[in-house]
C-alpha cells in the first residue's frame, strides 16, 4: 500500500495549525500572567506606599480600640483575639468559667505567704489583655480597700488622669494614689473610657509611632538612667550616660524603635509599689534586678518617716515586701533582652497582611506561635524549642515548689518562737530573712514566664529564697530554745554577691 501525498500534505497542515494554535494560547497565558502579575505587584506596591486608610480621626482622647478599628482593622482584629482563652503548661486561662483559677488553691503556699495582704484573699491565673479592667474590678480584692493607683496598669487612663490634674496628667497620676479605687474607677466610667489598656496607650494617634504614655515607667526609666544598674540590654539609655546628660532620659524620644517595643510593655509588666501611702513607684532607681529592686525598697522610707515595706504578715509579724509582675526586670536579665530580642518580637510576631507586614496584636505566649515568635531565629525543630522550654521552666518550677515549703516552715518555726514567748527584737533576724526569702521566691511566682525570660538569674533567686528561709528557719527554731544558732543564720547577712561581670 502507497502513501497518499495529498493524505499526508493535510496531516502535516492540520498539525501545524494544532502546533501553532497551542504556541498562541501559551503566549496568550503567558501575557495574561505578565499582566496579572504587573497588576499585582503595582497592586501591592501601592499597598505598601499606604498601609492604612484614615475612615475616621483619632485623637488623644480615644480610649475605644473600636474606633482605632475603623483605620487598623487588622490589629484590632487581633486585638480582639485576646478575649480566647489560652493556657500554656505553667501558665494561662483555658477554662469557661467566668474567671481563671486560682493561684493560692493550686498552690496553698501562696495563701500562707500572703496572710496579713489582700492577695492571700484572691489570687488567679492570667488572662488576656481583653480582660485586664475587667477582671481587676472583679476581684475578692477589692473587699479590702485599695488605691486609685491600681487603675494606671488596668485601664487606658490618661484621660482621666488629665482631668484629675486639670490638663496635666503627672499632677493627675500623683492624686490617684490617694482616692479609693472604687472613687477612681467610678470616674473612669462616667468619663467613658473604662476601657482596657489600648491603641492610643502605645500609639500616637498622629503617626503611629510606638511611644510611652504612663508617668510611672517615664519617672522610672529616668531614674534607672541616672543610676548605675546594669544596662547591657538597654543600648540607649548606656548612650545617654555617655551623653552630656542635658536633660533627663525621656523614652519617647532617646530610645530606639526596637527598645519601644519593649518599653511599651515594661509600662506595665514590672515591679511596683500601689497603695495609698505614696504615688505609685518603679523601684529602678539601683538597677533592674532582684537585689538592686530589694536595696531601693529597703532603703525607701515612707512620707511619715516610717520604713517602707508592703504589709506586716500576719502570722510572724514580718514586715514584708510583696512583688507584683516583674516580666520587664527579669527579661533585661536575659539572653534575649542582651540580644536585642523585644518583647513584641515574640509576643507579638510579625504576620503578613497584603503588602505589609504587621505586629500580631493578638499577644500570648510564644508556645503558642513557635514557628513565627521562636523559629525565625533557631533554626531546630518546634518540638526541640518546645522541649529546650520546657526543661527551663520545669526546672524553676521545682525550686519554686521547694521555696514555697521553706517559706512555710519558716513561718510555722517563727510562730512556734513567739508562743514561747521570743519577743520582737528577738524575732528580728528570723524576720529579716522571712524578708529576704519570701521577696525573692515571689519575685519569680509573680513573674509571668516560670524563670524562662531569664533562667540563670531565675535560678539563682529562687536558690537565694530557699537558702534565707532555711536560715530564717534555723533562726527561729532556736529562740528561747536553749539551742545555739551557727553565725550565719544568727546574722541575717546576705551571701556576698559575684563580682564576675555579666556575660555580653
Amino acid at each position: 500500500m502507497t502513501d497518499d501525498p495529498h493524505a499526508s500534505r493535510a496531516s502535516l497542515l492540520l498539525r501545524s495549525r494544532a502546533f501553532f494554535a497551542g504556541l498562541g494560547f501559551v503566549a496568550a497565558a503567558a501575557a495574561a500572567f505578565a499582566a496579572y502579575l504587573t497588576t499585582d505587584v503595582y497592586r501591592h506596591k501601592a499597598e505598601a506606599l499606604t498601609p492604612f486608610v484614615r475612615v475616621v480621626e483619632v485623637g488623644e482622647d480615644d480610649t475605644d480600640p473600636a474606633k482605632w478599628g475603623r483605620n487598623w482593622p487588622a490589629q484590632f482584629g487581633a486585638y480582639k483575639q485576646t478575649s480566647r482563652p489560652t493556657k500554656t503548661r505553667f501558665g494561662g486561662h483555658a477554662g469557661s468559667e467566668a474567671l481563671p483559677e486560682e493561684k493560692i488553691a493550686r498552690d496553698p503556699w501562696l495563701q500562707r505567704m500572703f496572710r496579713g495582704y489582700a492577695f492571700s484573699i484572691d489570687y488567679r491565673d492570667r488572662r488576656g489583655h481583653a480582660y485586664m479592667l475587667e477582671d481587676q474590678e472583679q476581684t475578692k480584692r477589692l473587699t479590702k480597700p485599695q488605691s486609685g493607683s491600681c487603675l494606671h496598669c488596668h485601664a487606658s487612663v490618661m484621660p482621666l488622669y488629665r482631668a484629675l490634674g486639670a490638663g496635666d496628667a503627672d499632677k493627675g497620676f500623683e492624686a490617684s494614689h490617694a482616692m479609693s479605687y472604687q472613687q477612681i474607677n467610678q470616674q473612669l466610667h462616667d468619663s467613658g473610657h473604662a476601657h482596657p489598656v489600648s491603641c492610643v496607650d502605645c500609639h500616637d494617634p498622629s503617626t503611629m509611632a510606638l511611644r510611652v504614655t504612663r508617668p510611672g515607667f517615664k519617672r522610672a526609666i529616668a531614674a534607672f538612667a541616672e543610676g548605675k544598674g546594669d544596662a547591657v540590654a538597654l543600648p540607649s539609655v548606656q548612650a545617654w550616660r555617655e551623653g552630656k546628660r542635658a536633660r533627663p532620659y525621656d523614652p519617647s524620644t532617646d530610645a530606639s524603635r526596637n527598645e519601644l517595643r519593649s518599653f511599651v510593655c515594661g509600662q506595665c509588666h514590672v515591679e511596683y509599689y500601689c497603695s495609698s501611702k505614696m504615688p505609685l513607684t518603679f523601684p529602678w532607681a539601683n538597677g533592674l534586678k532582684v537585689d538592686d529592686i530589694e536595696g531601693t525598697w529597703d532603703a525607701m522610707k515612707f512620707p511619715d518617716g516610717s520604713a517602707f515595706s508592703d504589709y506586716a504578715h500576719a502570722e510572724t509579724g514580718a514586715p514584708i515586701l510583696k512583688a507584683q509582675h516583674p516580666e520587664f526586670e527579669l527579661w533585661s536579665q536575659g539572653i534575649h533582652a542582651r540580644s536585642g530580642v523585644s518583647c513584641a518580637d515574640c509576643h507579638m510576631p510579625y504576620v503578613r497582611e497584603g503588602a505589609t507586614k504587621v505586629s500580631d496584636h493578638w499577644v500570648r505566649s510564644p508556645l503558642l506561635q513557635v514557628n513565627r515568635a521562636c523559629q525565625t531565629c533557631h533554626r531546630a525543630s518546634e518540638a526541640e524549642m518546645k522541649a529546650r522550654v520546657d526543661v527551663i521552666q520545669q526546672r524553676n518550677h521545682d525550686l519554686m515548689q521547694r521555696g514555697g515549703a521553706a517559706i512555710v516552715e519558716l513561718i510555722d518555726a517563727v510562730v512556734a518562737a513567739k508562743q514561747r514567748g521570743a519577743t520582737e527584737q528577738e524575732l528580728a533576724v528570723a524576720w529579716k530573712l522571712q524578708r529576704q526569702a519570701q521577696w525573692r521566691l515571689d519575685f519569680i511566682a509573680a513573674e509571668n514566664s516560670m524563670g524562662f525570660h531569664a533562667p540563670q538569674e531565675a535560678a539563682r533567686t529562687l536558690a537565694e529564697a530557699i537558702d534565707f528561709a532555711r536560715r530564717g528557719q534555723l533562726a527561729a527554731v532556736t529562740l528561747r530554745s536553749g539551742i545555739v544558732a551557727p553565725p550565719s543564720a544568727a546574722s541575717g547577712a546576705a551571701p556576698a554577691a559575684s563580682s564576675a561581670a555579666p556575660p555580653r
